[in-house]
């Protein structure tokens, strides 16, 4: 920390508290995010850092996460197979008689 009340930070300047001058603090910041920076002093928050200059926005480190390639084609269609087995299961109907027979006889 300078004695104006700044930090750099991956070549981009921010104001501090001035009560911080000559302390030693730490940067808390999002590495895809460098505009917005928390500033803590013995593991304490001590507020927010103000960009003074921001030439860069993000951790030089800082990789966009990218998904994962696709699994190739089977050539099977599941949902086909589930829908034809649905289908061969109740294409028979319910018989709503049997449901109600319980083997006791009428009631």
């Amino acid at each position: 920390m300078t004695k104006t009340a700044t930090v750099s930070l991956h070549g981009n300047t921010y104001e501090v508290d001035p009560m911080l001058v000559g302390m030693k603090v730490e940067l808390v910041f999002d590495p895809f995010d460098l505009t917005e920076i928390e500033v803590r002093t013995s593991g304490k928050s001590a507020g927010k850092a103000v960009p003074h200059r921001v030439g860069r926005h993000t951790h030089p480190k800082a990789r966009p996460e990218t998904p994962p390639e696709s699994a190739p084609p089977t050539g099977i269609d599941y949902l086909k197979i589930l829908d034809e087995t649905h289908k061969a299961n109740t294409a028979k109907g319910i018989n709503y008689s049997s449901l109600m027979d319980d083997g006791r006889g009428p009631r």
